[in-house]
């Protein structure tokens, strides 16, 4: 069977499935891949392959779901610093810097849903010079 199945308007995804056939490497910081993407909102399961910078997105609020893995993230500001693990939900609003700068156990795999939907070059990296909107993620299409 499939990772889905889906109707115009219903769908069931094998979350545990998707995240496993994410790539074991990756060129960019994290690869995803989106399971809706609807004006009003954006799902997709994500890993991360390397520490990510102070960045914001613009148009999203976001919620994460860590499926695996651990790590530190921050949001506002580098004194929030604390450690994730699996079946902690973080949130923040669109426009909230946050960082994941340090990889505890890996593979760090994420479910994200975003509202609304969050355009894959909505990244906006505090320093310039830490990335591009290509060099933060990669998708991939089932």
């Amino acid at each position: 069977m499939g990772h889905e199945t889906t109707t115009q308007d219903t769908a069931i995804f094998d979350v545990a499935a998707i995240a496993a056939s994410l790539p074991e490497t990756a060129n960019t910081m994290l690869v995803d891949r989106y399971l809706t993407n609807r004006e009003a909102a954006s799902a997709r399961v994500f890993r991360v392959y390397r520490p990510t910078p102070p960045h914001y997105h613009a148009g999203c609020d976001e919620y994460l779901y860590v499926l695996s893995g651990r790590g530190t993230f921050w949001m506002n500001d580098p004194s929030t610093q604390a450690e994730f693990r699996p079946g902690q939900l973080m949130f923040f609003q669109r426009g909230t810097v946050h960082a994941m700068p340090d990889f505890l156990e890996g593979p760090i795999i994420f479910l994200s849903v975003d509202t609304p939907r969050r355009h894959p070059k909505d990244i906006i990296f505090v320093n310039p010079e830490d990335g591009t909107p290509e060099s933060f993620v990669a998708s991939v299409t089932p």
